[in-house]
């Protein structure tokens, strides 16, 4: 059997093919644009991390057997926000984690909601490379973009639901997110509310080591693999394991200034976790 691993990175995108034995037999880097619309703004577009899949992937199996393939894992960036419509189409470039636009946001969250109550609700602070910021950042600064919002997630798992269909993200990237109750393992109801969002807007949750399902008919015949194919949940980098790889990069987020608007505090509650079940799309 082999293995896919795909490191979805901030300037490239990294494929390994390994044995199941985990020696590495090819790699392939796919490298995509990365834009500064703004001094201190940093994003992307997630159509160019599919694109790169696309065409790395037929490189990477040059010479073997692609019937072989039986699973995929992805790891990358963090923090990120990508934002879908109902119809799944990306709404505007993803955000990056190095995009330090919501310098406003951060404050916000951190003294007037409150480093405790952050704390309390996530087990985090507020800082300028998380999701929850930019989703107040978007509210106030691009309202019918943010009306417009049916998915948020993560980069890496806009590749997921590329390859699967399924909306998932795992535990440790979604603790990333300044939105995920982590001591009770759910999204926190009382960030979403601050954020101005709903739990439906966000990916079902997933164990870093849970299969996500198997490919898309689509996904399957575009990447030349066969449906049978399972994707299961990797966390963000850095992350590595016998059947994939991912590499971690740094940069230094910029500042802007952004004011967020009619944003309240809600006292704290707390979720009942619900069982996470493996998907399966078969």
């Amino acid at each position: 059997m082999l293995f896919i691993g795909i490191d979805l990175g901030t300037s490239a995108c990294k494929l390994l093919l390994v044995a199941e034995d985990g020696s590495i037999l090819n790699t392939v880097t796919k490298e995509y644009p990365l834009s500064f619309p703004q001094p201190g703004w940093s994003e992307q577009k997630p159509e160019d991390w599919w694109d790169a899949v696309v065409m790395g992937v037929p490189e990477l199996l040059r010479g073997f057997d692609a019937n072989d393939v039986a699973g995929i894992g992805s790891g990358g960036q963090m923090h990120g926000l990508v934002a879908l419509d109902e119809h799944d189409h990306v709404i505007r470039p993803a955000i990056l984690w190095n995009d330090g636009r919501t310098f406003k946001e951060v404050d916000y969250l951190n003294n007037t909601i409150g480093k405790d109550k952050l704390s309390a609700l996530t087990a985090n602070i507020a800082f300028a490379g998380f999701t929850a910021p930019k989703l107040l950042w978007m509210r106030e600064n691009e309202p019918e973009n943010f009306g417009r919002i049916a998915k948020i997630m993560l980069p890496k798992d806009y590749l997921t639901y590329k390859l699967t269909g399924v909306h998932a993200c795992d535990y440790s990237d979604a603790s990333g997110m300044l939105l995920l109750d982590v001591q009770h393992k759910c999204w926190s109801q009382e960030m979403l509310e601050i954020c101005g969002v709903s739990e439906s807007q966000m990916p079902k949750l997933f164990e870093s080591f849970e299969v996500v399902g198997t490919l898309i008919k689509e996904a399957a015949q575009t990447l030349g693999l066969p449906e049978s194919v399972t994707t299961p949940r990797r966390r963000s980098a850095p992350t590595q394991s016998a059947r994939a790889a991912a590499i971690s990069r740094s940069a230094r987020p910029g500042r802007s200034s952004s004011r967020p608007t009619n944003l309240a505090s809600t006292p704290i509650t707390r979720c009942t976790p619900l069982p996470t079940p493996t998907v399966a799309i078969t």
